[in-house]
């Protein structure tokens, strides 16, 4: 007979408790908050001529020179960001990963440029390896840490203090707390850059001529109005039934009245037409410059199309005329080219 095996328990896995708080979850949220938000206001008393001079060299790029942002871990998606933000502000930037840079990315460095590396400690290991060689390439190296004293500190050429209290982490481990002043030191510098060199809404518009911002910057009345055979027009001496065919044709809900062939008197809408047949009845051969809205609303072919959508939402009318500078009528616009033109 063969031996009965031995019987062996079988242990359950043990897994870590979970931090457990009785504390509401709303008033878990809110500590977060004041943590994360009192980080921020610390930062203010530490403006001093580290931030000044950052702000300088930053600004003061010239020639092919760039700000390369680098971080490890959780300070490598600040820089990437903030690497985003310079970019689209106007400074020529862009993030290098550091451990990337030791196998062959430190290529991409030229002596013209300037480099924020971001470490709350100041002892990244991948960061401390190449910032020797960033310094013999006569490169400038500004230091975004928690420790002015640290390694990456003593190495750095600037010190930019973002040191906060406490993360917000219950266990003050995980980067709460430190990236979100990190990143608001970063928003800082990129804005007061971006001030310093008159950067413009359209500089803006430029850099980023894509999605619903682009349009909205980018796009003028000229780009999507009505021209030419497009607008529906009448003669002052027309009939309402002449000009419910014309607004028919066109298929734009309204026409201009017009004295000769440029000058504006009115417009005639499709809510002109209800309003005025709740009033009285009407003759298809009733003059239409005796229902018109004398004038109409108007704007110049420069504006952006996006001011055209404000003025037809706080107006709240569905159509726009664009005139010339003496007056002349050169469009029309109706709030379905807006639409189609992806401004609203």
């Amino acid at each position: 007979m063969f031996a009965q095996p031995c019987s062996t328990a079988v242990l359950a896995p043990q897994h870590p408790q979970p931090l457990m708080s009785t504390q509401p979850v709303a008033d878990r949220v809110i500590r977060v908050l004041n943590i994360e938000s009192l980080a921020i206001a610390a930062l203010k008393n530490r403006v001093g001529p580290e931030v000044v001079q950052a702000v300088d060299w930053i600004g003061g790029l010239s020639g092919n020179g760039r700000l390369i942002v680098m971080g490890m871990g959780k300070s490598g998606h600040v820089a990437k960001k903030l690497a985003a933000t310079f970019a689209s502000t106007g400074t020529p930037s862009f993030f290098i990963h550091p451990a990337e840079a030791q196998h062959g990315d430190l290529g991409m460095l030229q002596p013209q440029d300037l480099v924020l590396a971001i470490s709350y400690s100041g002892e990244t290991a991948e960061i401390l390896e190449i910032a020797p060689h960033i310094k013999r390439m006569g490169i400038r190296l500004i230091a975004m840490t928690g420790r002015a004293d640290s390694s990456l500190g003593r190495l750095s050429d600037l010190r930019l203090d973002a040191a906060v209290d406490q993360e917000a982490c219950p266990l003050n481990l995980a980067p709460t707390a430190s990236t979100t002043a990190a990143m608001a030191l970063g928003d800082a510098l990129a804005v007061a850059v971006l001030e310093g060199k008159g950067f413009s809404a359209d500089d803006f518009a430029r850099s980023h001529p894509g999605g619903s911002l682009g349009r909205r910057l980018l796009i003028r009345v000229e780009d999507v109005m009505r021209t030419g055979e497009q607008i529906p027009k009448v003669l002052d001496d027309a009939s309402l039934s002449e000009a419910l065919i014309e607004m028919t044709r066109k298929r734009m809900g309204m026409t201009c009245v017009m004295k000769g062939d440029n000058h504006l008197l009115g417009i005639f809408t499709d809510g002109d037409l209800r309003r005025v047949l709740e009033q009285q009845t009407l003759s298809p051969k009733t003059p239409i410059s005796s229902l018109m809205t004398p004038g109409g609303k108007t704007i110049s072919a420069s504006a952006l199309a996006s001011e055209a959508a404000l003025i037809m939402d706080s107006q709240r009318i569905n159509h726009l005329l664009v005139t010339d500078g003496q007056g002349g009528l050169i469009g029309a616009l109706g709030i379905h080219d807006l639409l189609e033109a992806k401004i609203l």
